[in-house]
């Protein structure tokens, strides 16, 4: 089983990755079947949205939490987003008693491998992120998440020889584009942007692999980030340049609340995936990056010169592409399966009891 397993047109064409699936769902192939949201009442879908919109606004207005941090440098912050993210996911766990997939995870080195396989890839994300937030590099750290998909079915396609369809293959091209006109305007390229999304996708694949539920995948991450980072705490601290109880107790505050701010929109992303289609979830994801790019425009005032214009023009129009084509590729294989079912309905059995 791939790790991207993409489900089939009738011509064996690859039609939607289940990376989004297992992204979605917080399940990987071990992870069973995600809860059908067809049968959902309204109500129940309403809840789903608003809290996937609760998660993906979390995530997009994420920039203004960070600067708030200041003097904290970038390291000193991500040390203890990953502490108290731990905390956080701790308390949680201990409150509805979802420790059984600890035992069973320790028993498995080949998947308690890929776990800090994913807690290192995770922290380069989050630490590249929090400083290129913290550096004036908002606008160049949104193109990353609207990228992102892009490079997943890149990678797809390089990693695991999946094949698209003319439309996927017209997306990546014009992403391409997309980086080399963003290369020539930056003068270099904007591996601020490439980091993310190369690093997040990755992280999809081996979550994918691991098949752990989103919260039981942060606990086990940070678990294993939990020494290194506190380590770190306590060396800053000895040399005095520790800003946690040098700032006073809101800067203190503000430093625990990394938990808090990392853990809080994973929940609402989990209530939101068992609750809406997965086409709906594909669409709420483009709000973070909308988001962060807005914030980076309006609200700290990044340059956007012509060509930086151009560039991320042609990623809009790549990603219009490919959600374009994935919404008509769902819409026609949820048709081809309605149809299927009162056939097979009619069709007996050819199955016998041995």
């Amino acid at each position: 089983m791939t790790v991207w397993r993409y489900e089939h047109d009738r011509r064996g064409r690859s039609a939607l990755p289940s990376w989004l699936h297992a992204c979605a769902t917080g399940r990987g192939e071990r992870g069973g079947e995600a809860v059908p949201v067809s049968g959902k009442s309204r109500g129940e879908q309403r809840i789903g949205l608003l809290n996937g919109f609760a998660a993906y606004g979390m995530w997009g207005l994420v920039p203004l939490f960070w600067p708030l941090l200041k003097p904290a440098g970038a390291v000193e912050i991500l040390a203890h987003r990953m502490v108290w993210s731990l905390a956080f996911v701790a308390v949680a766990l201990v409150f509805v008693r979802r420790w059984a997939w600890a035992g069973e995870l320790l028993r498995q080195p080949r998947r308690l491998g890929l776990v800090a396989v994913a807690a290192a890839v995770i922290t380069v994300n989050w630490g590249v992120y929090i400083w290129s937030v913290n550096s004036g590099h908002v606008v160049e750290a949104s193109l990353g998440y609207f990228i992102n998909p892009l490079v997943t079915i890149a990678m797809g396609v390089l990693l695991l020889k999946e094949r698209l369809r003319p439309v996927q293959w017209a997306a990546v091209g014009v992403g391409f584009a997309a980086v080399v006109v963003l290369t020539v305007g930056y003068g270099q390229p904007p591996w601020i942007s490439l980091t993310l999304a190369f690093s997040f996708a990755t992280y999809g694949l081996v979550k994918k692999k691991v098949g752990l539920g989103g919260i039981e995948s942060l606990a086990a991450e940070t678990a294993i980030q939990f020494l290194p980072a506190v380590g770190y705490l306590v060396w800053l601290s000895s040399r005095g340049q520790s800003t946690f109880a040098s700032e006073g107790a809101g800067h203190g505050a503000l430093l625990a609340a990394t938990g808090v701010v990392t853990a809080l929109p994973l929940v609402c992303f989990g209530a939101a995936a068992i609750r809406v289609p997965l086409s709906t979830l594909g669409l709420l994801q483009y709000l973070a990056p909308v988001f962060q790019f807005l914030l980076g425009v309006l609200y700290f005032h990044e340059s956007m010169p012509l060509d930086r214009w151009a560039g991320f023009a042609l990623v809009w129009a790549a990603l219009c592409l490919l959600t374009a084509d994935a919404w008509r590729t769902a819409r026609r294989l949820g048709r081809e399966r309605q149809l299927e079912v009162p056939a097979a309905a009619t069709v007996p059995s050819a199955s016998v009891d041995v």
